[in-house]
């Protein structure tokens, strides 16, 4: 797998920050968010500087029971083939419902909904990821997501299905370390039993973001800093394998640089201090 580094999600916010920040490696984009015939010149300039840019959808719908839509796929084909982007990531999750042959109209989430983790949904999932990846001119890696429920009757841990679809499908996996805190406090489930049924060798790197509890309920904002127990989650992450790359995710209230900087040194020492006591 590619060696990725220390990583930042590029937002338009703070690409001045970025572009000052010491030891950042490259840079993940919003697919939906970027224009290639017309790259922010703060983006481009990055590009030019030899920074690897990765773009991350959000809105194909993977775990939809709908095939995912063709000119979705074409559009994230375009942003990677422009970015010159060694792969491509998105979500397993539902983001819209509805439709002809449902009798209903159709209806945008506007969030990344969790999948049932069932025999039946998993089917599906794999089945949208074939079609996805003969679509795509780069590998498609896809991301754990965070909930605020569980759905009933579920079949599989959150570990147990994503080794399967690994195994079915041959994708990536990106993991969000924060993801499995949140799920922690929201689902009472345990991020090192998820681990643990991890297929490491799928791993294409790893998100790191901040939240915050609110009367018992995590939210997953990308709006605060990274905690000590997400940065305990990436550690028990990086003593299972070393991440071939490690991003930080703000996607809102963003501090300046420094502050940014503080936290992308407090996940370099997380990653390093595993490579040191794997090395002992």
């Amino acid at each position: 797998m590619r060696r990725l580094g220390t990583g930042i999600g590029w937002r338009p916010e703070i690409a001045a920050e970025i572009a000052a920040l010491p030891g950042v490696d490259w840079v993940e984009v919003v697919a939906e968010n970027v224009c290639p015939g017309h790259l922010p010149d703060a983006l481009r300039e990055l590009r030019e500087r030899g920074t690897t840019v990765i773009p991350h959808g959000v809105s194909l719908g993977l775990g939809g029971a709908d095939r995912p839509d063709a000119g979705r796929l074409a559009a994230l084909a375009e942003r990677a083939t422009a970015l010159e982007a060694p792969l491509l990531t998105e979500h397993i999750a539902f983001v819209r419902a509805g439709g002809p042959l449902t009798a209903s109209p159709a209806l945008e989430a506007g969030h990344l909904l969790p999948m049932p983790r069932t025999q039946d949904a998993l089917d599906v999932l794999c089945e949208n990821v074939r079609i996805a990846q003969d679509a795509l001119p780069v590998p498609l890696a896809l991301e754990n997501t965070a909930a605020l429920f569980a759905w009933p009757g579920e079949e599989l841990t959150e570990g147990q299905f994503l080794s399967e679809l690994v195994e079915r499908t041959g994708v990536g996996l990106l993991i969000d370390v924060a993801n499995l805190h949140t799920n922690h406090v929201n689902r009472g489930e345990d991020p090192t039993a998820a681990l643990d049924e991890l297929p490491v060798e799928a791993l294409v790197y790893v998100h790191v973001a901040g939240g915050v509890e609110r009367d018992g309920v995590w939210h997953d904002s990308h709006a605060h800093p990274v905690t000590p127990p997400v940065l305990d989650v990436l550690a028990e992450l990086c003593a299972r394998t070393d991440p071939p790359g490690v991003l930080l995710e703000r996607d809102d209230d963003f501090p300046e640089g420094g502050e940014l900087a503080g936290e992308l040194d407090a996940i370099r020492a997380v990653v390093e201090e595993a490579r040191r006591v794997r090395a002992a």
